[in-house]
């Protein structure tokens, strides 16, 4: 995983879709815009769906990659 400056945390593991997306959206709503969160899930739909959120929204997936079952994302807050 590239290095980033990550403001804040969020420890989605054992959850199912919707639930890391729902709170992954909660969190970077409380964040200032420029700040950088670092997700990480176990659910296998978090890959397409933290995408879909991300051209959704419009904030900027700056990562997003899978080590054996575990899924790691870093999202930048851009509005």
């Amino acid at each position: 995983m590239a290095e980033f400056k990550i403001d804040q945390t969020l420890d989605c593991t054992g959850l199912l879709c919707p639930m890391p997306i729902v709170k992954t959206s909660k969190t970077i709503k409380g964040m200032q815009v420029g700040e950088i969160l670092q997700m990480t899930s176990t659910d296998a739909g978090s890959m397409p769906d933290i995408k879909a959120w991300a051209r959704q929204t419009g904030h900027e997936l700056l990562s997003a990659e899978q080590e054996d079952a575990e899924y790691k994302f870093v999202v930048k807050k851009t509005r």
